[in-house]
């Protein structure tokens, strides 16, 4: 079987940057400044301590995100998007317009099924 080499490029980046959380964690880091672990808990409620850890490991390991540890007690640790990790910004910008879209459309098409009550 011959092997599609465009599939192939796709799944690559799709499996660098896709999950449920790693396009968000992307988009805030892409918003500017280095971000503790607690922060990004706190910027994203319903993640579990354990996937945060594990997306930020892979992010990392993809060298999309820098992790700094600072030498000093309690440890200090934070999180940056990379300068490779910055040519993600239209893609993640492209995204989170498409999905505005998307919400807007569906819930114009809602709107427009829902039932007309009688008077």
């Amino acid at each position: 079987m011959k092997k599609n080499p465009d599939q192939c490029r796709f799944a690559v980046a799709m499996d660098s940057i896709v999950g449920k959380w790693k396009p968000i964690i992307i988009h805030h880091l892409l918003q500017g400044k280095p971000l503790r672990f607690n922060e990004l808990r706190r910027l994203l409620p319903d993640i579990t301590q354990r996937m945060l850890t594990l997306h930020l490991r892979e992010l990392e390991a993809e060298e999309i995100v820098k992790r700094v540890v600072y030498p000093q007690i309690p440890p200090k640790v934070e999180y940056s998007i990379t300068e490779y990790g910055m040519s993600l910004l239209p893609v993640i910008e492209a995204l989170h317009q498409w999905g505005a879209a998307h919400i807007e459309r569906k819930k114009l098409g809602e709107a427009e099924n829902e039932p007309i009550e009688p008077d």
